[in-house]
């Protein structure tokens, strides 16, 4: 980040996504893709799926996920420093890197949506999980609900009823309790 894009980054007053609306996270990404480098590396219902069952650790696929978007951006900029959320052993990350990421400093600190690049962040995959939620609700033909809830079984109990037990991994996170409920897990 260099002073400019800080300067912008303030003046839009980006903070963690989670202290900001849906509508606003709209915006807010829209703004920052228009003035960051930026990566965002997406894990899909199945492609999530399949990493479970490889990885086994939700951890150690955060920290692969890390890892890709730092090597991601270290193509298109150089850069000597970066900065996670840390939500793990600090080792997750690192050992994730490849050769380019291994030559960078690495900040791994709890709550690190305080750093204003890594608050942009979570803004970008915030509003990139909205954007998804929303397709797979009109591919399954279904309100899909964010978070935990019993609306959220409620909505797998429909799909199930709808597009059958199968379907689940298109749509869900297969290791997730509300999903074990259904047997489908």
């Amino acid at each position: 980040m260099d002073p400019p894009v800080k300067k912008l980054l303030q003046g839009l007053k980006v903070r963690d996504s989670k202290r900001i609306s849906d509508s606003v996270i709209k915006e807010l990404d829209f703004r920052i893709r228009s003035a960051c480098i930026y990566s965002v590396v997406v894990i899909g219902p199945e492609k999530y799926n399949l990493l479970y069952l490889k990885m086994k650790n939700l951890n150690r696929m955060l920290a692969w996920g890390h890892a890709r978007v730092i090597e991601n951006i270290l193509m298109r900029v150089d850069c000597s420093r970066a900065v996670s959320d840390q939500f793990g052993s600090e080792l997750l990350i690192k050992d994730a890197l490849l050769e380019s990421g291994r030559k960078i400093k690495l900040e791994q600190m709890p709550h690190a949506e305080k750093d204003l690049a890594v608050a942009a962040a979570s803004v970008l995959a915030r509003a990139e999980f909205l954007r998804r939620m929303e397709r797979l609700s009109q591919e399954c033909g279904l309100d899909l609900p964010k978070g935990a809830s019993s609306l959220v079984d409620e909505a797998a109990r429909k799909m199930v009823g709808k597009l059958g037990k199968d379907a689940l991994n298109r749509f869900v996170k297969l290791h997730f309790k509300n999903t074990l409920k259904l047997g489908a897990g």
